[in-house]
């Protein structure tokens, strides 16, 4: 207890003091304001909440107590506190950038993303791609006016850009992309970065690790693209709304595992029947690189919706209106002959379809394909293998279009399976079929041309008869021009059941 002689008219304000107890270490005194009457008694005039406090006060004095016996090496109440740590979210409008889009907002917003990238971490992600620990640069909100290309420099990573808009002037250059992440304007370069960590040097292809671009609407005025990436790795381009493109809404070369996701693209904004749509040019998403992943991304006007020129792609929940087929326009070509590798699954084909060149290694499945929009295997040498085109849904207008399609010719042929496809005014193509043929003699001739993808290719037929009137011994005889011909020794009454492929798993079918 404090001795009587601290009474009388004892004041405390709203501060800590230290309060030195004759038996006991010293504590902090609760903060408020207390006023102390002639019997001595502080506990009187204590709040439940104050007395708690002081109590816990006490408690903690002697834990720091217990924990050292030299208290002279508790910190001086008097030492400086640390120095605040700066955010690392960078806003353009404190560098100046106009948000009304009136005014060239091109030197804030690169002066901010130089700022951003230039926050070291001594942290790396792979060899020459610092890691920058997530900071951001944020857009504020504002539609902002740039004349040239917002670049980031290479060897940033673990960046965001976001939250907000960036529109090309009149005057900015129809070659270029209003976001780049390229080490050069010629983008088609490749660039070796080297960078010593510790006493190893360690060399990439790889310019940029982990950028994310999200939440920006890119208006690139009818002047250039919206955004580039080359020589990036694992790159996030999220819930982003790029249109009036002239060349490519996005364009990923080289590099690898870049992420397109949530995204709206077209070169025009419309919803469906547009006037103007016979005139629709550009490319929605051009992927040159590798092991990228295009996921719920609608593209609803260019002339071609994605341009695939990469291996070991996927494209899911893609929805594709940019042009229709019947005005030249095409929703996903695969432009890579003989090295395919691309999986295109649970995509909606509205009145444009898949085009692939000479393809090796493709699947396409559980598709929706309307307006007569189809998939056409387009012949460069000739080359067909390892592909699927299965369980997908086609709906025409009735014109007899059919669902897979030939274009040129295919002489080397191997495991190409179409197959398990429903359609609705289109004609069904597939690599197997079977047909049921009934009559009185020693001759069925099935031909399973109208159905049949490939021409005058059959790899494997099995057949059943069954004879409602005698037993007979029966033979497969012919097999020519994707016809199959079964004979009897004896005429019979009979129903013959068959099943042909032109893709059986064991072997390359002959020509």
């Amino acid at each position: 207890m404090i001795k009587s002689e601290f009474a009388a008219s004892l004041i405390l304000w709203t501060v800590v003091h230290v309060v030195v107890f004759p038996k006991g270490p010293p504590m902090l005194a609760a903060a408020g304001r207390i006023d102390i009457s002639g019997d001595g008694s502080i506990k009187n005039y204590y709040t439940q909440r104050q007395w708690a406090v002081d109590a816990l006060a006490r408690r903690r004095a002697a834990e720091l107590v217990s924990s050292s016996t030299d208290v002279s090496s508790a910190p001086s109440p008097s030492s400086p506190l640390p120095s605040k740590s700066t955010p690392r979210i960078y806003h353009v409008t404190e560098y100046g950038a106009d948000p009304t889009g009136k005014a060239d907002s091109t030197e804030a917003i690169r002066k901010a993303v130089a700022d951003a990238c230039a926050a070291t971490t001594d942290q790396w992600l792979i060899a020459g791609v610092n890691n920058l620990g997530g900071t951001e640069v944020h857009l504020d909100g504002g539609v902002y006016l740039v004349d040239a290309p917002i670049t980031l420099p290479s060897g940033s990573g673990n960046i965001k850009i976001h939250g907000g808009s960036l529109r090309a002037s009149d005057d900015f250059p129809t070659d270029r992309y209003l976001i780049e992440l390229s080490a050069s304007q010629n983008v088609s370069s490749q660039t070796n970065t080297t960078t010593t960590i510790g006493d190893v040097a360690a060399s990439s292809s790889y310019n940029y690790e982990y950028v994310t671009l999200c939440g920006l609407l890119l208006d690139a005025n009818y002047r250039g693209g919206g955004i580039t990436v080359v020589d990036g790795l694992r790159t996030v381009i999220d819930d982003c709304y790029i249109v009036h493109f002239a060349s490519e809404a996005v364009s990923v070369h080289s590099g690898h595992e870049t992420l397109i996701r949530a995204s709206f693209i077209g070169q025009h904004i419309t919803a469906g029947a547009d006037p103007g749509e016979k005139n629709f040019s550009g490319t929605g998403i051009s992927l040159a690189g590798n092991d990228n992943i295009v996921t719920d991304v609608i593209i609803f006007s260019a002339s071609v919706g994605i341009l695939v020129s990469g291996q070991a792609n996927i494209l899911t929940g893609v929805h594709c209106y940019n042009k229709a087929t019947g005005f030249g326009g095409t929703g996903i070509y695969l432009k890579l002959p003989g090295l395919t590798q691309t999986r295109i699954t649970n995509c909606y084909l509205d009145y444009t379809g898949i085009v692939a060149e000479d393809p090796v290694q493709l699947l396409i499945s559980s598709s929706f394909f309307l307006g007569d929009a189809n998939v056409v295997l387009k012949s460069v040498n000739g080359l067909a293998k390892g592909v699927d085109i299965v369980d997908n849904m086609f709906a025409g207008g009735g014109s007899g279009i059919d669902i897979v399609a030939l274009e040129g010719n295919f002489t080397d042929v191997d495991q190409v399976n179409v197959d398990r496809n429903t359609a609705n005014g289109m004609t069904v193509r597939g690599t197997a079929a079977r047909a049921t043929v009934a009559g009185n003699g020693t001759r069925w001739e099935v031909d399973f041309s109208p159905v049949l993808l490939f021409p005058n290719r059959i790899g494997h037929v099995q057949y059943a008869l069954q004879s409602d009137t005698a037993f007979c011994r029966h033979a497969l005889r012919t097999v020519s021009g994707n016809a199959v011909v079964i004979e009897s020794d004896v005429a019979v009454q009979g129903t013959v059941h068959v099943e042909v492929d032109q893709a059986p798993a064991n072997g390359v079918i002959g020509v």
